[in-house]
Order: structure tokens, then C-alpha cells, then sequence
């Protein structure tokens, strides 16, 4: 119990100190400081309430087993009915607390950048790459976060070969990261003229994304060239040369941004992706590194890998990582993912509470 108080006891200095820091005017100045410490400070206040609720808990049975010590028959009794209640109480709290204290992904609570490119499969791997974007657009929707596009390639014949999107809200990552790979479709594709059913693919990448506070960008190591964007947005994206590309020279890496209404729109979409970028790779290690210490199911930094088939004659979505079999798929589609998520998250969640020595009911 001593260690457990002695965390909280941490735990609450911390929340002081962030209390304080979200009010002072050096760090409300500086967005990227203020938002990563607010973010800091909402994930530690439930926390603390629930600390509070403890300690006024424990308080009041030390004063119950003070009464059990009366010599009134009847104030024992009534103590004795009040510590066994208390005691029912405080196991439930201290076990949520121990939980609490396990430390999460600390990218969970980040927004993110959805990169959903067409596989193997030709035409069909481009309509099934617009079909992945429509579904997370859709469960963005649900769950009332925004979605931006910042760069979109279209088919030849309908959906995407590559698009990129930023989504922002509450614990995007957290929700979205587990969908990071491969996802294969079995199905009769709108061009198949004999009506036979083919397999295709899309990879989905979900990066964490980065604030400059994570990782300075040298604008010396950048080259930015502009051309005329593609594709809807009207006259004006078509004869003026508002998109970017922009080079991060000592890695090769590419950004681009076309769907923002003005030249300076793009770079600094474009400007914000390449951070991103830059700084998920070391993350990606990061993460890939503790899973395997975890030895974990719910793989989220290999995006070759095939996690998830949906399969249309049998109406069903299988997620390999973790032997999840759902048959329905046209709710998913419809952006419905909460059961699939829920899944990931529970694995993820029992993994950590066993690596940090709790049992699991």
C-alpha cells in the first residue's frame, strides 16, 4: 500500500506543477508548449479526483475502525458494516488506480496523419483504397473529430492510388494507430465483367503526429518546388501553381500538399506531414520495441503486414492479429469500427496491466 501511496503522492506533484504551468503566461504564449501540457494536465485530472476519492475513503476507515473499538455494542456494529463497505470500495479504487498508473502510449492522445495507398490489384486496389478512406471518414464523423484531406491521387477508374489526410480530435491515435498495415479485400470488383471474385489490397499507415516541441525541423535541409494541383477545387486550384512539394534533403523523404486554397495553406500542411514523418520513424521504433518486449498481438508500426481481410460473399472482416471474426462488414464499412477498436484496445490494454505484474480478471 506504502508503494501505491507513494506513487500517488508523485502523481499528484505532478498535477500540481502542470496546474500551475497551463496558467502561466510564458507557456500560454507558446502554443506548442501550452497544448502538450494541457494535454498533460486533462489526462492526470480524473486521476487525481480519483486520488482524492481515496484518500477521503481511507480516511473515513480509520475513523470506522477507531468506532469498532467502542464499547457500545450497537456503534460496533454499525463500524463493523461501514469498514466491510469501505473496504469493498477501496479494493475497486485501488485497482483502478494501479491501472491508471500503467503507463499508456504517450502518443495516444496526438492527432494523426491517415496515409491510405492502393496495393496490388490495379483498378480494384485503387476503388478499395476509396472505400478504406470513406470508412474512416465516417468513424471520424462518428466521433465528432475532423478530418482534413491534404493530397489526394485518383484512380483511373474511381477511388485513390494514394491520399493523405490529418485527423484531429479526441485520442485520435489512440484509436487509429491499431490500423496501421495491410488490408486485403475479397470481392467481385465493378470491373470484373465474369463475376469472379478477386483479392486486393490497400496499406493503411497511421502516423502520430508530430509538434514542433518533438522534432526541429532545419528549414535549410528543405527543398520546396511548386506545380498546379489536380483534380476538384475548382478554377482556381487548376491555373494557379498553389501546391507544394517539399524534400527533406538528407532523407530523401517527399511531401506533398495540393488541396488547401492557397500556396501557403499547402506548405504548412506539407511543412507539418514532413515533421511528422521524420519524427513517427523514431517513434515507430519506439512502439515496435515495446511491443516486443510485450510480446504483443496488436502490432502498430508494420504496415506491410496483412492485419485485417474483408471478405463481401460472406459479408465478414477478420483481424488476423487477433483472431477476430465479425460478420458485418457493410456496418463497418459504414464507419462502425468501435467493436473492432474496442477489441485491439482490451489486448493492448491486457498486455500492459500483465507487464507491469497485475492480474486480469
Amino acid at each position: 500500500m506504502d508503494s501505491l501511496l507513494d506513487q500517488l503522492a508523485v502523481l499528484e506533484d505532478r498535477y500540481r506543477e502542470l496546474s500551475l504551468k497551463v496558467i502561466d503566461p510564458a507557456v500560454i504564449a507558446d502554443e506548442a508548449v501550452y497544448r502538450s501540457a494541457m494535454r498533460d494536465y486533462r489526462k492526470l485530472e480524473p486521476i487525481v479526483e480519483q486520488v482524492k476519492t481515496f484518500r477521503e475513503l481511507t480516511a473515513a476507515r480509520e475513523d470506522a475502525l477507531l468506532d469498532m473499538k467502542s464499547g457500545d455494542a450497537e456503534l460496533k456494529a454499525m463500524a463493523g458494516e461501514e469498514v466491510a463497505r469501505l473496504d469493498g470500495e477501496l479494493e475497486g479504487l485501488k485497482r483502478a488506480l494501479q491501472e491508471a498508473l500503467v503507463p499508456d502510449d504517450p502518443s495516444d492522445t496526438r492527432d494523426c496523419v491517415l496515409e491510405v495507398r492502393a496495393g496490388t490489384g490495379g483498378d480494384e486496389a485503387a476503388l478499395w483504397a476509396g472505400d478504406l478512406f470513406r470508412m474512416y471518414q465516417r468513424f471520424a464523423d462518428g466521433l465528432g473529430w475532423k478530418l482534413e484531406t491534404l493530397s489526394a491521387h485518383p484512380g483511373t477508374a474511381g477511388g485513390y492510388k494514394e491520399i493523405i489526410a490529418r485527423v484531429s480530435g479526441e485520442g485520435v491515435f489512440g484509436h487509429l494507430k491499431y490500423e496501421s498495415g495491410t488490408h486485403r479485400v475479397q470481392r467481385v470488383p465493378a470491373t470484373e465483367s465474369q463475376g469472379r471474385i478477386h483479392t486486393s489490397a490497400a496499406t493503411i499507415a497511421i502516423l502520430p503526429e508530430a509538434e514542433e516541441v518533438d522534432f526541429t525541423l532545419d528549414l535549410n535541409d528543405i527543398r520546396k518546388d511548386t506545380f498546379r494541383a489536380s483534380g476538384a477545387g475548382g478554377q482556381h486550384v487548376n491555373k494557379t501553381e498553389s501546391a507544394v512539394r517539399l524534400t527533406h534533403l538528407p532523407t530523401g523523404v517527399v511531401v506533398e500538399c495540393q488541396d488547401g486554397r492557397s500556396q501557403h495553406q499547402n506548405y504548412e500542411q506539407a511543412l507539418q506531414v514532413l515533421r511528422t514523418r521524420l519524427w513517427e520513424e523514431a517513434d515507430r521504433q519506439r512502439r515496435a520495441e515495446e511491443a516486443a518486449e510485450r510480446k504483443s498481438q496488436v502490432g502498430t508500426g508494420d504496415r506491410s503486414g496483412k492485419i485485417r481481410t474483408y471478405n463481401y460473399p460472406q459479408g465478414r472482416v477478420t483481424d488476423h492479429r487477433i483472431g477476430l471474426t465479425i460478420h458485418a462488414l457493410d456496418r463497418i464499412l459504414a464507419g462502425e469500427l468501435g467493436e473492432v477498436v474496442q477489441a485491439l484496445r482490451t489486448v493492448e490494454r491486457t498486455e500492459r496491466l500483465k507487464q507491469a505484474g497485475l492480474s486480469v480478471d
